[in-house]
């Protein structure tokens, strides 16, 4: 079953002449001065009516929020299948800021690809992914790059709907009015991209499911770190990346607006030192 979201949307325009996006909303405008500062935030009554209709796969298996939390802190889930092994979610102490100052905001940032070398993995995109699952909505994260340019990456796999991606890429697309430096379509997505089966359950790693219906029984049953993600991507300045990071996220009402900071549960001890994820692991 689908739920179906209608958002009235204003329309994003880039000026041929600044970097910056000139975003025309109802309330205010975002406008690149001309002597190339940061943008700034200006009063206008400049609208560009449109509408973005995207939809979120109801019934099927998602994580509670409330598991999210626990595999985040190495503790167990309730629910089956919300964490892996394989894939880690513990956070450290810098990572959790982040993570909650994304619930915050809306959208992820985080420093580069996010790696953490000595998990061998990114376990704050994960973590962030498998919130966005738990809450049907699309991930956004901005990745800050140390050259002056960064990647804005907008992931819709948390919606299951893979029927329903090409067309919300493309109104997406035309909503920034960006060209993307990536799009998941430009791929033979659902060739090149495989289901993993996590190797817990006796079945072999990165399996492909070619069949239709086993793929789309996949959507409907399988944890999202088992699933591809489609993404769209754009090369964008700093201030550029986090106000259109923001916008995005008014959109697709990705704001938790009355979540508090993250409390570190009782009887939580440092693990031992090994590579994944796991009840007590660091």
């Amino acid at each position: 079953m689908r739920q179906q979201y209608i958002l009235s949307l204003p329309m994003l325009t880039l000026c041929s002449r600044f970097s910056p996006i000139c975003a025309f909303l109802t309330s205010y405008t975002i406008i690149a001065p001309k002597n190339g500062a940061h943008s700034s935030l200006l009063l206008s009554s400049s609208t560009h009516p449109g509408a973005l209709i995207y939809n979120s796969r109801e019934k099927c298996w998602r994580p509670t929020v409330q598991d999210i939390e626990r595999i985040s802190w190495g503790k167990p889930a309730k629910k089956k299948g919300t964490g892996s092994r394989g894939v880690p979610h513990r956070l450290n102490q810098d990572e959790r800021l982040l993570f909650d100052q994304a619930r915050r905001n809306g959208f992820l940032q985080v420093a580069g690809s996010g790696w953490r070398s000595e998990r061998r993995d990114a376990p704050l995109l994960n973590s962030y992914r498998n919130l966005c699952d738990a809450r049907g909505q699309v991930c956004i994260v901005l990745h800050k790059g140390n050259s002056g340019i960064d990647q804005l990456v907008v992931d819709l796999s948390p919606l299951r709907l893979p029927e329903t991606f090409v067309q919300l890429e493309n109104d997406l697309i035309k909503f920034v009015d960006l060209i993307p430096s990536y799009k998941s379509s430009e791929e033979e997505y659902f060739v090149n991209n495989k289901v993993d089966d996590d190797i817990s359950n006796n079945v072999t790693d990165n399996e492909e499911i070619q069949d239709e219906a086993d793929m789309d029984a996949a959507w409907e049953t399988r944890p999202i770190y088992q699933l591809p993600a489609y993404y769209i991507s754009w090369d964008v300045e700093r201030s550029q990346g986090k106000a259109l990071g923001k916008i995005l996220a008014e959109q697709f009402k990705t704001v938790e607006i009355n979540v508090s900071t993250s409390k570190k549960p009782i009887h939580v001890k440092p693990g031992k030192s090994r590579r994944h994820g796991g009840y007590g692991i660091g």
